[in-house]
């Protein structure tokens, strides 16, 4: 391995700023990963030709890949910071030199950081929580089937990165697709015993303009997910009781 880390990174000063790369480079040591090379960056913000720069700008929070914030585009492809390791990275490139730039679907703020706040809007639409009435003892909640923990437990370790959401074609500004998370939230929520209480307003919410018959079934979401979710399933489950409830919709009319 060599001595040094090369590393390019898309920087963009603010949301209607010109994008520009900077190259820097630093001294290499063995297990580093993206957070840790960008903290290496902030303490001599110095490209890699002498210039003085200033640190990177990027989401970041739990280190370990829990909190889904250090999403961004690593040699072009959506991956976190936290557990992109520098070693495998290296191997990957044919010029040796690591490339980051924030995610492409959503609005810069400023170098790696975007505003993600679609996805929670998306969320708030299909009401993605359990509703409770006050703080009141409420009593015994109905008993869960281990057979429904089974399969509410791999949607619930959902971090919220909007990976899914960056790779998937068919999410965009023509289709205003929501998005594999918010239709795996939705499966999610509608098998909690007291979740399932909003059932027929979320599938309602998904039969609407950007719901989930938008989805085109590319699966890139699935491939991409670094929790690895069932999310053609979840969408698979969830596009059928949609149409089951527009029928009965259709008939109570």
């Amino acid at each position: 391995m060599a001595g040094t880390i090369k590393v390019d990174i898309k920087r963009q000063s603010n949301p209607d700023a010109a994008p520009v790369t900077e190259r820097f480079e630093i001294p290499y040591r063995k297990g580093m990963n993206i957070t840790s090379l960008l903290g290496e960056i902030a303490m001599e913000p110095t490209t890699a030709d002498g210039k003085a720069s200033t640190p990177i700008s990027y989401d970041a929070n739990c280190l370990e890949e829990i909190c889904g914030s250090c999403a961004m585009l690593i040699n072009g492809k959506a991956r976190m910071a936290c557990s992109a390791l520098v070693d495998k990275l290296m191997a990957e490139t044919k010029d040796g030199v690591i490339s980051l730039a924030p995610l492409s679907k959503f609005p810069v703020v400023r170098d790696l950081a975007v505003d993600r706040s679609v996805l929670f809007e998306n969320l708030k639409a299909v009401k993605a929580w359990v509703p409770a009435d006050g703080s009141y003892d409420l009593g015994p909640g109905e008993k869960q089937f281990p057979q429904i923990q089974e399969q509410r437990y791999p949607l619930s370790n959902c971090i919220s990165c909007t990976i899914c959401m960056e790779v998937c074609p068919q999410f965009n500004d023509q289709t205003n697709f929501v998005g594999a998370a918010t239709i795996a939230q939705v499966k999610l929520f509608n098998l909690d015993p007291a979740g399932k209480q909003l059932k027929e307003e979320r599938l309602r919410a998904l039969a609407g303009d950007g719901g989930v018959q938008e989805c085109g079934y590319a699966q890139n979401c699935v491939q991409a997910c670094p929790k690895q979710l069932p999310l053609t399933e979840a969408i698979s489950d969830v596009s059928r009781d949609v149409i089951v409830q527009q029928v009965k919709d259709f008939f109570v009319r």
